[in-house]
């Protein structure tokens, strides 16, 4: 998961922190006119999104699924809030209520984020026959793609970072099928590495 210090430095970029003070306004307005996040934490909340459609996709969040969510929020808020009331945890709640309402707006910011912190635009392949790439191939692709977006992938997408490089990885179809969607969104589905990483997957009753 991103570190509340590189929260900050993306939010140093000018397009994001507009981009976000925006939104932010606007859920807070439609969504918790009582809420009270800066721009830091609400920048973290996007953040959020795709983990929380992953945990939504079939339709509900889990206790377990809820700890989880939880303990990667706290990562991310900005000065840390272990001993008292956490904003982005408590922000994540409205999120997960209104997801589905605020989904493509939140993805927007995602894909701005990107696009302003590497150049995406030149890894952007056609589809690769994936059927011949091997786990060898994938974990040498990991390591000669950009830095920034292999913690995109591990933060959007999995509970720990360093199980980026791990075949030993399953999923339900629906998590699945949320992940190819939340890809397709977020123009990820493009690259050659994250094509190969939902490859890693071994899907729940999936032939």
């Amino acid at each position: 998961m991103f570190t509340e210090y590189e929260i900050d430095t993306m939010m140093e970029i000018r397009e994001i922190q507009q981009a976000t003070f925006e939104l932010k306004k606007y859920f807070i307005k439609s969504e918790a006119p009582y809420l009270e996040l800066n721009d830091h934490d609400f920048f973290s909340l996007v953040m959020m999104a795709p983990t929380i459609g992953i945990a939504k996709a079939d339709g509900k969040v889990t206790l377990f699924e809820e700890l989880a969510l939880n303990k990667k929020a706290r990562k991310l808020s900005k000065g840390g809030y272990f001993m008292k009331k956490d904003p982005v945890v408590y922000g994540m709640k409205f999120m997960i209520d209104k997801y589905e309402d605020w989904e493509d707006n939140f993805c927007e910011i995602l894909n701005k984020a990107m696009h302003m912190t590497f150049d995406m635009k030149t890894l952007e392949i056609t589809e690769v026959p994936l059927e011949a790439v091997t786990y060898e191939d994938y974990k040498r692709q990991v390591l000669k793609s950009p830095y920034i977006l292999i913690r995109f992938i591990a933060s959007f997408f999995l509970e720990h970072d360093e199980d980026i490089i791990n075949k030993k990885r399953t999923i339900g179809q629906s998590e699945y099928r949320s992940m190819l969607k939340i890809g397709e969104k977020l123009g990820l589905n493009k690259l050659k590495v994250f094509q190969m990483f939902c490859k890693t997957f071994d899907v729940k009753g999936l032939q």
